[in-house]
């Protein structure tokens, strides 16, 4: 990102570790805010059956039905065509929701969190202002406006997540809370669901959240830096408004700074570089290397890059197409009962609001290292990969035993697959997060960020293709998710191959530390 022009406040009193009663008041309510605002933006993904049915109720696409005699010579009314113009709405907005995070990424990493936030209350205050004003007459204004609120929603989870610097030892925890909170945001379209049946009307609410943009725009105004929010942090960070004196200086150079402030010597120990300037003339190679290292081309490059995206691609492609097949195979697995049916759809629902409670189990696993000495030699960024490999795996392995349930023709069993559906997509998404978080430098997480989700909603379009195969089984599922269950080992060697990294460390650092034993014991005898 692009910090030239940009800078982070200090208060002058840098001596000074200990934090006031006003900032660690100010710190708890942007960690609440962020949680609550979050879940009134609307995710796509989440859920697209609760906004579907108010719309319908008033009459959207009514036109699309039509009448059908039966047999019988009864007749009824055909709203398939109207169905499937829903699934496309949210497809489309599913869709752009991730393509389009990548441009965004580079447009948070260029201009920084107060830019960023406005366009995303701007497109998110027009959406809910068409849906407020459309009306049945109107109904293909609904693609615009899902397409806008679930941008707008990607674009403030991306600035939120950066909240999580402000929280050393629990960095992961909130950067998967705020993604869990991000996934539960369907529970605000069964409220508007549920206001509707007791008489306030869709303009009503939309209306509603469209006037809580206020709020956001006060706070983003008067509370949030305008560049980025640094990590580490630096001693004394402050953010916001503030009526102390306080001085600036360039976020870029401190996070270079940070790269280079442990540097390891033949004895793998760490040397300090706190002393030492930014930029020196009698230091070339180190910054060459250090550049060289933290180029975006080179992280999309790396292996890490590649694993994964395809561990991400790969598990979304799974969950994907289950939501895709869920409804058919409800009702062959129930035998065409619609209580039957309406029971494990029901209970389909009330599980995908939990995932905000899900979500962070993820974070405390990647932070259970925090406030532990490191071993001889260790960097802090190494130490996070190594306790991110455990995430990774139990990911992989959630995946890999939903995918089996899934598989499995029994219909009792689909509640324990439902389970597993929302804990692993909770560790799927905040694990996404957190890793690329730890892996990558702070300077390119919003286009690293971006990158990864458009590409996996690219691969994503293998659904389609699966669900033509699945009618070319009659509607049976069977073997398509049995080779998505095959295609889900993919996934584990994602971690399998930082471990392999992490360990490689170990064995360099060992083999150091072994060489200075080595050399000393020889001085020592010389002498």
């Amino acid at each position: 990102m692009n910090h030239t022009n940009e800078s982070v406040t200090l208060n002058d009193s840098v001596g000074s570790c200990t934090m006031t009663r006003a900032q660690a008041c100010r710190k708890l309510l942007v960690r609440f805010y962020r949680i609550t605002t979050l879940s009134l933006y609307y995710h796509p993904g989440a859920s697209g059956e609760t906004p579907a049915t108010v719309t319908v109720t008033d009459g959207y696409f009514n036109d699309l039905c039509v009448n059908v005699t039966q047999a019988n010579g009864t007749t009824d009314k055909d709203c398939s065509a109207q169905d499937e113009q829903f699934s496309l709405i949210f497809t489309v907005a599913s869709f752009m929701n991730n393509f389009l995070t990548f441009p965004n990424g580079f447009f948070f990493d260029l201009y920084g969190t107060m830019a960023t936030r406005l366009l995303a209350i701007f497109l998110y205050t027009t959406g809910t202002l068409v849906v407020a004003f459309s009306s049945k007459a109107l109904s293909l204004l609904l693609f615009p406006a899902l397409s806008f609120i679930a941008v707008g929603g990607i674009l403030l989870l991306l600035t939120n997540m950066q909240v999580g610097n402000l929280c050393g030892t629990h960095r992961s925890t909130i950067i998967t809370l705020y993604n869990g909170a991000f996934d539960s945001s369907s529970a605000i379209f069964l409220i508007i669901k549920v206001l509707y049946e007791k008489g306030i009307s869709l303009q009503t609410s939309f209306l509603f959240l469209s006037a809580c943009d206020i709020v956001h725009l006060l706070r983003t105004l008067f509370l949030l830096p305008k560049s980025h929010i640094p990590y580490p942090i630096p001693e004394s960070y402050t953010y916001g408004v503030s009526c102390r004196k306080s001085k600036s200086y360039n976020v870029e150079e401190y996070e270079s700074k940070q790269e280079l402030k442990y540097i390891p010597d033949r004895a793998g120990q760490d040397r300090s570089r706190d002393s030492e300037p930014l930029k020196t003339d009698d230091s070339p190679q180190m910054e060459d290397s250090s550049s060289k290292d933290s180029s975006f081309k080179s992280c999309v490059l790396s292996w890490f890059f590649l694993w994964h995206l395809i561990w991400l691609s790969v598990m979304q492609l799974r969950h994907y197409l289950f939501i895709g097949t869920l409804n058919p195979m409800l009702n062959r697995l129930a035998n065409q009962d619609p209580d039957t049916v309406s029971r494990y759809t029901n209970a389909f629902a009330v599980t995908q609001l939990t995932g905000i409670l899900c979500a962070p189990w993820n974070g405390l696993l990647m932070d259970r290292h925090k406030g532990k000495a490191l071993k001889p030699g260790e960097t802090e960024k190494e130490a996070d990969l190594r306790s991110s490999v455990l995430s990774l795996f139990l990911t992989s392995l959630q995946c890999l035993l939903f995918s089996v349930c899934t598989t499995i023709p029994v219909l009792p069993l689909q509640y324990a697959t439902f389970v597993l559906q929302v804990l692993n997509r909770s560790f799927l998404y905040g694990g996404n997060a957190a890793f690329i978080s730890i892996a990558f430098p702070a300077q390119h997480f919003g286009k690293l960020y971006g990158l990864v989700m458009s590409l996996s909603a690219v691969v994503s379009l293998l659904q389609y293709p699966c669900l033509a195969l699945v009618k070319t089984f009659g509607g049976d599922p069977f073997y398509v998710n049995l080779i998505l269950t095959i295609l889900t080992l993919l996934a584990f060697i994602h971690p399998l191959n930082v471990f392999r990294h992490c360990r490689s460390l170990a064995t360099q650092r060992e083999n150091t530390q072994c060489m200075l034993h080595a050399d000393t014991s020889r001085r020592e005898s010389i002498l």
